[in-house]
């Protein structure tokens, strides 16, 4: 009698088998059901939801002519170039201790000309909003009065101090008299956007990989250095200079024959 109760051996009986395969089926389409169901309303809610996209930016990236900002007489017999990072330590301590004299006495005195190219570094977070700034700024004749307050300044607005830098601009907009609606416009646009890129792309080209880099007659010197150090490179490239533009006018006529 106990045989008939039990089925293959394993204890159960054959009635309660049968009846959990029978369900089996009905379970399965259940829970492919309510999976179906789960799916339609992801999808439904991922299609109403706003699509967010990072690292927008509101400037049209269109490419430009790297000019820098020039001081100083464009035809002097020295050409130098500055390629820096306005959040750069070095890059302020340059601007703040050695860059004065070089402007009194070899920009000032016609020795050379002087140009600054934004060279922005990724690891600086803030250091694209003051290039903003100071080209917006640029637009109403200021760019060294705000290149010189950004690099002086440079502990109250830096990535470590803020992530808000525009309102701390905004002060030294205001203390040098530039019209701050126009100014605030040009920041909020980014409109110099493409302006910034291509002194930064002119850098790359270069190959400067570190700031301040220095351009210094046909010399790329990387580094911040005293006044000494620069003056006399300078001389060595007004020294330079004449025997340059003779093999310059030499390969000219040489071309045209």
């Amino acid at each position: 009698m106990a045989d008939k109760g039990v089925d293959g051996g394993r204890g159960r009986r054959s009635g309660v088998v049968n009846k959990q395969r029978g369900n089996s089926p009905q379970r399965f389409y259940v829970v492919l059901g309510l999976l179906v169901v789960v799916g339609a309303l992801f999808i439904v809610r991922a299609a109403r939801a706003p699509k967010v996209r990072a690292n927008v930016t509101t400037a049209p990236i269109t490419p430009a002519t790297a000019e820098g900002y020039l001081m100083g007489n464009a035809n002097a017999p020295v050409q130098i170039m500055e390629f820096a990072d306005f959040e750069c330590p070095a890059c302020g301590n340059f601007a703040v201790i050695t860059e004065p004299d070089v402007r009194n006495r070899i920009v000032n005195a016609g020795l050379a000309s002087y140009r600054f190219f934004d060279f922005p570094l990724p690891m600086h977070k803030n250091t694209m909003a003051a290039s903003n700034a100071a080209a917006c700024a640029a637009d109403q004749g200021k760019f060294w009065e705000m290149h010189d307050a950004l690099f002086r300044n440079q502990p109250e607005w830096n990535t470590e101090a803020t992530d808000n830098p525009k309102k701390i601009f905004l002060g030294y907009v205001k203390s040098m008299g530039i019209n701050t609606d126009t100014w605030e416009k040009c920041f909020d646009a980014q409109t110099h956007q493409s302006r910034i890129l291509a002194n930064q792309a002119e850098g790359t080209r270069r190959k400067v990989q570190s700031t301040p880099t220095f351009v210094i007659g046909t010399r790329l010197i990387p580094g911040a250095m005293s006044y000494d150090v620069f003056k006399a490179y300078v001389d060595s490239a007004a020294k330079e200079a004449p025997a340059v533009a003779k093999a310059d006018t030499t390969k000219a006529k040489s071309t045209t024959k």
